[in-house]
């Protein structure tokens, strides 16, 4: 019962230490002149500082996430563009510098795609036969050959393939433990994903036998993977895009999905086209055209019909897998359990 009064007042100067830190904390507030609960990426916005306990302070550096701004006199309004910012959930945050140490008030920004997606149509221009057994995760093309990934527990796959005949030139099959998902092809390696295990596969591309591994633990899933030469860019089931550095396979940033007025949920197989990633929508058969710095949807190119022209059965699924053999505004395509690959010619409706 002697520590009972010892207690209360360790408590008693616990809360007093904890509110006067609090207090000290929102000494400058970020305002928005005429905010709004979401803000198109053309638009510049102007912000002040609210000085809640008239501190002097020296001065203030603006930041988008880590993306510095500018800096500011503290007293005047700093205004800055949105046009190369990454869309989605955005934190903006004022570092202010005071006689001995600095204060860092923040506020939430949710960005979207300036303008309406173009909508595209297709049409078909030759039609290859493709493995109905393969449930395609993803394709990619090296020269004449096409690369495909498939999936399934128990019936995961990497295939180098003659895409006009259907024939399967060579076939290297995944331990039944992993679920095979996208590939991309740099530098004479394969790189091919799995679902849930947080595995990749490194593979030599003329052999296709397997050189190596790596692991991801910061995005969700494997999903879909493409490259633009330099980096590496990869789905995880949700409404993220990773880089990855090509050397070591590390997640170091990602973009988020938006069109103007919402998020892409998910997206899955990847392909890079003319600077722009195309991606399958998941669950939907459309691909989405996206632009690979701020993740704008900057197209949706109109597949739902398609499905129709393939064999139905049981197993049938959705449109997924995008190849790009470098013909412009041509497109091979199939889906999970097709029965035909396309070859489609897009244009702007």
């Amino acid at each position: 019962m002697k520590l009972m009064p010892l207690l209360i007042s360790i408590i008693t100067l616990l809360l007093f230490s904890c509110n006067n830190t609090s207090k000290d904390e929102v000494t400058f507030h970020i305002k928005i002149k005429d905010p709004k609960k979401s803000y198109k990426s053309s638009e510049n916005l102007s912000v002040s500082l609210e000085n809640t306990q008239n501190k002097k302070a020296d001065s203030v550096v603006f930041y988008i996430d880590e993306n510095r701004l500018g800096s500011a006199s503290i007293d005047k309004p700093f205004s800055f563009s949105l046009e190369n910012q990454k869309l989605g959930n955005r934190i903006l945050h004022a570092k202010v510098y005071l006689d001995k140490k600095t204060e860092t008030p923040s506020k939430d920004l949710y960005i979207l795609a300036s303008e309406r997606p173009k909508l595209y149509g297709y049409k078909i221009i030759n039609t290859y036969p493709h493995d109905i057994e393969a449930y395609t995760q993803g394709l990619e093309f090296q020269g004449d050959y096409l690369y495909e990934s498939t999936g399934q527990y128990g019936k995961s796959s990497l295939r180098k393939t003659d895409f006009k005949t259907g024939e399967i030139i060579k076939q290297i099959d995944l331990d039944k433990a992993y679920f095979g998902e996208g590939i991309t092809i740099l530098n004479n390696k394969i790189y091919q994903l799995t679902w849930r295990e947080n595995t990749g596969f490194i593979y030599n591309l003329e052999t296709l036998e397997k050189t190596g591994s790596f692991v991801y633990s910061k995005s969700n899933e494997g999903w879909g993977l493409c490259n633009d030469g330099e980096t590496i860019y990869k789905s995880d089931g949700t409404e993220k895009i990773w880089t990855l550095n090509k050397d070591n396979l590390t997640e170091e940033s990602y973009i988020e999905i938006y069109t103007n007025t919402s998020r892409i949920k998910s997206v899955n197989e990847l392909e890079w086209v003319d600077g722009k990633i195309y991606a399958n929508i998941f669950q939907q058969n459309a691909i989405a055209i996206i632009n690979p710095k701020n993740g704008a949807v900057e197209g949706v190119i109109d597949l739902s019909d398609l499905q129709s022209k393939v064999k139905q059965h049981q197993f049938l699924d959705v449109l997924n897998g995008i190849a790009y053999k470098g013909d412009k505004n041509r497109l091979i395509v199939t889906g999970k359990n097709w029965d035909s690959l396309f070859e489609i010619e897009i244009f702007e409706k």
